[in-house]
């Protein structure tokens, strides 16, 4: 391996020693899922439509699209009868780039059937916990200790205290993606990981509201040093609601002067057979961008878009 390594051009991002330590986290990863009967699977890379997403525009590939998220097919693999999967893919967003975004990522995503958020989030502290025996995550000069609780905060207790206006104010200014990316992220999981829990139900279109607090949506991301890691929620499994909020979502992109793209039928006509479930997705990339102490997303991938 060393010897082909060596061959490869020189505007490869990836010294070899990241090459290798991104290896064995991916074969880490593959190791804790199936020592705990999740089954690998594979979906479709192309597809004829994705979700309709206000944040997210999807890559376009002569007349279908290229998947932003494994999301709906492996919701249909639900449906059909698979229990706990999970996917190591490809997954591609226009136009996203910078420090820690990249157009084409890789993605870790994985469901559980009869569960709900709160076992994704016991998922994402066992998980690192496997990747980091000895419990401590060296970042920079500092180290984050991941042996202790991991606190959840609540995206309106996050703006309250963060946030330069309060929640109601920047979901009514059409401000919430602003305030949350400049004034609040940047303060969680500084010293232990943070998950930021219950977003505002219209910031969750795929995601089951709160039984008590139906204005909020049983949705959230986990976040070390500032940076978001992963998002995850309580599986919909309401085709009659996914289909109105999905109409809302377009009708929110055509105001943007965007393309919403055809309606993902066969995903809502298979979502009614799928069980209560939760789901999440977590960026590799930036998942060995932090366990290898990286500053950028750029020097954990072999190529970058401007090098390819």
């Amino acid at each position: 391996m060393t010897q082909l390594l060596g061959k490869l051009p020189t505007k490869v991002s990836s010294t070899l020693k990241i090459l290798e330590e991104r290896a064995a986290i991916t074969q880490a990863v593959r190791s804790f899922f199936i020592a705990r009967s999740f089954l690998e699977v594979e979906t479709p890379i192309r597809i004829p439509a994705p979700a309709p997403e206000t944040h997210i525009e999807p890559q376009k590939s002569e007349g279908w699209f290229l998947q932003t998220s494994p999301e709906l097919c492996m919701k249909r693999l639900l449906a059909s009868g698979c229990n706990n999967i999970f996917q190591i893919c490809k997954c591609f967003r226009k136009g996203e780039r910078g420090r820690l975004h990249l157009p084409e990522m890789t993605m870790l995503e994985w469901y559980r059937t009869n569960a709900d958020y709160q076992q994704l989030m016991h998922d994402c502290e066992n998980l690192l916990r496997f990747l980091i025996p000895n419990q401590n995550l060296v970042l920079g000069n500092k180290t984050i200790n991941l042996n202790g609780p991991w606190l959840r905060i609540t995206i309106d207790a996050a703006f309250k205290q963060f946030a330069r206006m309060s929640l109601e104010t920047a979901l009514s200014t059409d401000s919430f993606e602003e305030i949350l990316v400049v004034d609040v992220e940047p303060k969680l999981g500084i010293n232990t990981p943070v998950f930021l829990i219950d977003y505002p139900a219209e910031m969750a279109s795929l995601a089951r509201l709160n039984p008590i607090t139906p204005q909020t949506a049983q949705r959230f991301e986990l976040y070390i040093d500032g940076i978001e890691l992963a998002n995850g929620f309580s599986e919909l499994n309401d085709p009659v609601e996914q289909r109105l909020r999905f109409e809302k979502e377009r009708e929110v992109i055509h105001s943007a002067g965007r393309s919403a793209g055809p309606m993902p039928e066969n995903f809502l006509n298979d979502l009614g057979a799928m069980p209560d479930s939760a789901g999440i997705a977590l960026g590799l990339d930036r998942l060995v961008m932090l366990l290898t102490n990286s500053q950028c997303i750029d020097q954990v991938v072999t190529f970058t878009p401007e090098t390819v």
